[in-house]
């Protein structure tokens, strides 16, 4: 078994009370937070599990046909017990159609290997979920 760690980062600024911007070691930004016409932090996770699997998904299938429909919703219960709170019963449901023929009956026939590869070894967001992943929050030191 190989092991191979790439490290990943994202920095967040505080634009306002609330309402954030996410930045990658590429520059690209995503504005999100809590207010009109943002994205809550619990939405990003439910999309970041859609947007992996549905890459790797749509990847899969779309050599064989280019999708008439490629719809995807992610769901999830959001729980509070004991003042603390967290997602349960997560579902990503893929409604595709593909076009008539041998290309789209290809295409077709691959969606539950792909969405089973995709589970299984290639979405990282969703397996770093299903594994439990520990999340540490620290403070940084003190500037001088």
């Amino acid at each position: 078994m190989t092991r191979e760690a790439t490290p990943r980062t994202v920095t967040l600024a505080r634009e306002s009370e609330g309402v954030y911007i996410a930045t990658n070691a590429k520059g690209h930004e995503l504005r999100f937070g809590r207010g009109e016409g943002l994205l809550s932090p619990v939405e990003l996770l439910l999309a970041a599990i859609a947007g992996c699997s549905s890459i790797d998904v749509d990847k899969m299938t779309s050599r064989r046909a280019e999708p008439e429909r490629f719809d995807v919703t992610a769901t999830a219960d959001y729980v509070t017990e004991d003042g603390a709170n967290i997602l349960e019963n997560i579902q990503v449901l893929f409604d595709l159609a593909f076009p008539a023929g041998e290309d789209g009956d290809a295409a077709r026939k691959r969606v539950g290997a792909a969405l089973r590869a995709s589970h299984e070894r290639h979405c990282t967001v969703s397996r770093t979920v299903e594994a439990g992943v520990p999340v540490a929050l620290v403070e940084a030191p003190a500037a001088e």
